[in-house]
């Protein structure tokens, strides 16, 4: 009777063991397996096995031109031969406005990464990180001072990322900055998006003439869109480009701000939507 009790006991210690050693070899096997599929494809450019590998990421983090620590989404769905477009934020917002836009950009064939620049705030329950560390740095937060910021995320972008067209994206104050950013250097992008741009920067000391003096200068694809209200805004700048692929839309409905007006929730939004897809497939 005790040589009986005695087996038992070791018995149960020996399954003790076991599911021990097995839960551990759970942790160190398949644990990292599940967290393979959000390695950053820039993680080793010179494999040539993944390198051109459909992946998925979302945290990016990589520097401004003054350091500052920018923060952005990655959505890469295609080889990094697919066109790639850079998307900026409206006034006061974050990399948040894209959450639905990209996507729907993904699907369309294209490689995103939505930023924050330092000038914004939050939307869709998502804060701007890189206005948060501004504020932290001390640095200034008004709309000129994001144009670092942009041209940073731009210049990653190309490096990490974009093997094949880069297209830029703006909404509102940063639509503006694309247009000034594009007729300023043409080599760095081939196609540009603004969505509703203005001559916003005259109460930061700049002339009234900021954007309108850069963008004559832009000869490649562009498209300018906005609410049928905002059309003064940004038409003398519209005239002004010599491009030969300039391109606008204007709603029959009153439309919406910035690129918000291709949101779902808006029931416009499918207009904005068509025009885009007319011009990206040109």
């Amino acid at each position: 009777m005790l040589s009986l009790v005695a087996m038992t006991s070791n018995h149960r210690t020996d399954y003790r063991l076991w599911l021990s050693i097995s839960v551990l070899i759970l942790l160190f096997v398949v644990v990292p397996a599940c967290k393979s599929d959000t390695v950053t494809p820039a993680a080793d450019n010179n494999n040539e096995e993944t390198k051109d590998t459909v992946a998925w990421t979302f945290e990016q983090v990589f520097p401004s031109g003054d350091s500052l620590e920018i923060r952005a989404d990655l959505y890469m769905k295609h080889p990094r031969t697919a066109p790639f477009i850079v998307l900026f934020h409206q006034a006061s917002w974050s990399r948040g406005e894209y959450q639905e836009i990209a996507p729907k950009l993904n699907a369309l064939g294209y490689n995103c990464m939505a930023v924050d620049q330092r000038s914004g705030g939050s939307v869709n329950g998502v804060d701007n990180i890189t206005f948060k560390n501004a504020e932290t740095a001390g640095k200034g937060t008004d709309f000129p001072d994001a144009i670092q910021d942009m041209l940073a995320a731009i210049a990653y972008a190309k490096k990490n990322f974009a093997e094949g067209q880069v297209i830029i994206w703006g909404s509102s104050y940063s639509s503006a900055l694309v247009l000034k950013i594009f007729g300023d250097d043409q080599s760095l992008a081939d196609k540009a998006l603004s969505f509703a741009p203005g001559e916003y920067f005259v109460r930061f000391g700049k002339p009234a003439d900021w954007i309108g003096s850069s963008a004559k200068n832009i000869q490649k694809p562009v498209f300018i869109t906005s609410a049928k209200n905002e059309r003064n805004s940004w038409w003398n700048i519209y005239e002004g480009i010599p491009s030969a692929d300039k391109t606008y839309y204007l709603p029959d409905t009153d439309g919406n701000h910035g690129s918000r007006a291709l949101w779902e929730r808006f029931s416009d939004n499918q207009g904005y939507w068509d025009a885009v897809k007319d011009f990206l497939k040109d």
